[in-house]
């Protein structure tokens, strides 16, 4: 009888962890992003499209703030940062490598922190 008791507790257990860990399929989430122009505005959009698992992308050239919808089964905001950076442009969270910002056009080099 114990033994029939603690099996069925481990296995509660366990379905309660699991449904902890469920990731959300349309995840709202938003970051500063530095940039200055309408070309910033495209690259930083289409950095953030090619991560898996983006269904939209805006980014607002007057706050800075960049808003996603994300499915995070397939991604997570660090790799969003990640791609962005990638494209040479600093978030909150991530720093691009000098080689990538350095490759911006003239207009679009912020000044950077």
């Amino acid at each position: 009888m114990n033994k029939l008791v603690l099996i069925v507790m481990m296995a509660f257990l366990g379905f309660s962890a699991q449904a902890q860990t469920k990731k959300n399929k349309n995840l709202k989430y938003t970051t500063e992003v530095n940039g200055n122009c309408e070309q910033c505005k495209k690259r930083i959009e289409k950095a953030a499209y090619g991560v898996p698992g983006v269904k939209t992308a805006s980014w607002d050239i007057s706050s800075h703030q960049l808003s996603v919808i994300l499915n995070e089964e397939k991604a997570s905001p660090l790799d969003l940062n990640k791609a962005v950076a990638k494209a040479g442009h600093d978030t909150k969270e991530i720093k691009a490598e000098t080689a990538d910002y350095d490759n911006l056009h003239s207009c679009c080099k912020y000044v950077r922190e």
